[in-house]
C-alpha cells in the first residue's frame, strides 16, 4: 500500500503546495510514499509559527527542557524498530544498520539532555571596583537543517537536539529520498512534550532548500550532504546574513602500515567501504597500503569482499543493501569502466551482480579496484558507494602526501602497531577526524563532527560542543550597584579597571 508523507508543521500534518513526488523501495524501484512538496509558501508559514513557538519556549526553564529532552529519548528508545523498519524501506540499508544510526543519534540527544553544563555562563566579581563581570548564551531564535538521504536519523539528530535544548525552534528539511523517519520524530516530540512549532517538517528540493536559506525569520542553517551543495547553501545563506555550517563530501583514506595486523585491517576496511553500500560521508572508498603490506592486504580485502551477501535490506544474513537509486548504480558501473578503460585492474567486480528475485532493484556487488592512476577521478571523485580504491605507495610519508593531496578531509585512519607512526599521523594530515586502527572515526555524542578543506564550509563543527556555540550566542555584561548616596565624578576618559 502506497502510503502519504505531508509537512509537519504547528503540530500536524500538511499537505502543502499541491506538488507531489514518488518515493521508492530501492530493492525493488516500486513506490512506496507519496511525498507532497512544499513551496516557498509553505516554508513561510512553517517559519511564521516557529518564531511565534520560538519566543516562548526560550522562556521555558533548563529544568523543563531537558525533562521534555529525557522523555524524548524514551520514546525514541520505544520506537527503534519502527523507525528502523521506514528507514530500510525507503533507503534500502540494512534494519542493523539503521538500529545503529538511530543509536549514534542518540548520544546526541543524550549530550543535549545535559545542556545545563554547557550554557552555564563565567563571572568574575570585582574586575573594577564594584564592578563584576559575567557572560550568558542565548539562542539565536529559528534555525532550519537539511540533511541527506544516507543517514535520515542520524544527520537530523546531531542538529536538532541542540539546537532545541539551547532554546531554539528548529524547521527540518529531510531528503526526498526517505523522509518517513523524521515525520515519526516529528510526532514523538510531540507526545514527548514539545510545545507545536518547536520541531517542524518541511519536504521538497531546491526550492525549499533556497527558501530556507534566504527566509529573514532563519537565522542559521545547518547542512549536510556532497560539496557542491553544501557550497551552494553557504554562499547563498551566508550571502543572506545567516551563521552557517555546511559539512560537505569526502574520500577518505585508510592507511595500511607493513606493521599492521593485515586479516583486522583489511577486515576494518571492508566494513568502512561496504557497509550501507559506501553510502556514508565516512566511508573508506580508499585503502592506501604501504610497502609490503600491498599483496596481503590485496589478498585480505579480496577474501573479505567476495564472503560479503547483497540483499535487501530487510532479509536477514544481508551484508551490503542496495544504492540508493539506479542512477547511483549506473555512477558505480560507469566510473569502474572508466577505471578499468584506463588500465587498472578490477581485483573484485560487482558490476554483474543480480539479487534473484529482486532483479529490478539497484544492487551491485562490492568493487576492489587497484593500479589505478593518482590523477583518475575514480580515485580523486567521491564515488559515493560500494567501490574501494587500493593504492600503494613505498613508505609513510608518501602515505601522508597522498592523504593530504585530496582537495577533501573529512576522515581518514591508520592501521599500525607503531605508536610513533600513529602519533605522527595524528599529527601531521590535513584531515578533521582521525582514526587509529578504527575505521570510520565519527566522534561519540558529547565531541563534534567536521573535516577540513572542502568537506566543511563555515566555521563550526556539527553537535557536541560546537554544536552549542553554532546555536547559541553569547552576552558578555559588566554590573556595577552604587549606593544611593555614592557620587562619582563624571570623567571623558576611557574606563579603565582600577
Amino acid at each position: 500500500m502506497v502510503y502519504e508523507i505531508t509537512h509537519w508543521i504547528d503540530g500536524g500534518e500538511v499537505a502543502g503546495s499541491g506538488s507531489t513526488q514518488p518515493v521508492l523501495n530501492p530493492a525493488t524501484n516500486e513506490q512506496v510514499g507519496t511525498l507532497h512538496l512544499a513551496d516557498a509558501a509553505t516554508v513561510d508559514r512553517a517559519v511564521q509559527v516557529a518564531t511565534a513557538a520560538q519566543r516562548e519556549w526560550a522562556q521555558v526553564s533548563l529544568s523543563r527542557r531537558t525533562q521534555i529532552l529525557y522523555r524524548m529519548r524514551e520514546l525514541m528508545i520505544e520506537h527503534t524498530d519502527e523507525i528502523a523498519s521506514v528507514i530500510t524501506r525507503e533507503h534500502g540499508k540494512t534494519l542493523a544498520d539503521a538500529r545503529g544510526e538511530i543509536a549514534r543519534g542518540l548520544e546526541t540527544l543524550e549530550f543535549a539532555t545535559s545542556i545545563t553544563q554547557d550554557l552555564k555562563g563565567g563571572f568574575s566579581a570585582n574586575v573594577s571596583t564594584g564592578v563584576d563581570a559575567h557572560t550568558l548564551r542565548q539562542p539565536l531564535g529559528v534555525v532550519a537543517g537539511i540533511t541527506p538521504f544516507n543517514f535520515p536519523a542520524m544527520v537530523p539528530f546531531w542538529m536538532h537536539p541542540v539546537a532545541i535544548a539551547t532554546g531554539n525552534a528548529f524547521v527540518l528539511k529531510p531528503s526526498e529520498r526517505d523522509p518517513s523517519a523524521s515525520n515519526i520524530v516529528a510526532r514523538l516530540y510531540q507526545q514527548a512534550g514539545l510545545p507545536d512549532g518547536v520541531f517542524q517538517v518541511v519536504h521538497g528540493g531546491k526550492t525549499v532548500v533556497d527558501a530556507l536559506c534566504t527566509h529573514d525569520g532563519i537565522a542559521a542553517v545547518s547542512f549536510v550532504g556532497s560539496t557542491p551543495i553544501a557550497q551552494h547553501v553557504h554562499a547563498t545563506a551566508s550571502g543572506a546574513g545567516k551563521r552557517v555550517q555546511a559539512l560537505g563530501g569526502a574520500n577518505n583514506h585508510a592507511v595500511v602500515m607493513p606493521d599492521a595486523n593485515i586479516e583486522f585491517a583489511a577486515a576494518q576496511v571492508a566494513s568502512g567501504a561496504f557497509g550501507s553500500a559506501g553510502e556514508r560521508c565516512m566511508a573508506v572508498p580508499v585503502a592506501v597500503t604501504v610497502g609490503d603490506a600491498h599483496q596481503r592486504f590485496l589478498t585480505a580485502i579480496r577474501a573479505e569482499a567476495e564472503k560479503l551477501v547483497v540483499g535487501p535490506g530487510d532479509v536477514e544474513g544481508t551484508d551490503m543493501p542496495p544504492v540508493i537509486t539506479p542512477d547511483a548504480r549506473e555512477r558505480v558501473i560507469r566510473m569502474t569502466d572508466e577505471a578499468e578503460q584506463a588500465g587498472a585492474t578490477i581485483l573484485v567486480d560487482g558490476r554483474g551482480l543480480v539479487v534473484e528475485g529482486f532483479e529490478e532493484g539497484n544492487f551491485v556487488g562490492p568493487i576492489v579496484i587497484t593500479d589505478l592512476d593518482r590523477s583518475h577521478p575514480t580515485y580523486t571523485d567521491e564515488v559515493f558507494g560500494p567501490v574501494l580504491v587500493v593504492m600503494h605507495v613505498n613508505n609513510f610519508d608518501e602515505a601522508i602526501e597522498l592523504v593530504n593531496s585530496s582537495p577533501f578531509g573529512n576522515g581518514t585512519a591508520i592501521f599500525t602497531d607503531s605508536g610513533h607512526y600513529a602519533r605522527r599521523f595524528e599529527d601531521e594530515v590535513q584531515v578533521g577526524m582521525i582514526g587509529i586502527n578504527v575505521p570510520i572515526p565519527t566522534p561519540v555524542g558529547y565531541y563534534s563532527f567536521g573535516g577540513w578543506k572542502n568537506s566543511l564550509f563555515g566555521e563550526h563543527h556539527a553537535h557536541g560542543p560546537e554544536g552549542v556555540s553554532f546555536y547559541t550566542r553569547q552576552k558578555a555584561v559588566t554590573t556595577r550597584w552604587p549606593a544611593q548616596n555614592e557620587t562619582v565624578e563624571s570623567s571623558m576618559s576611557f574606563p579603565t579597571h582600577d
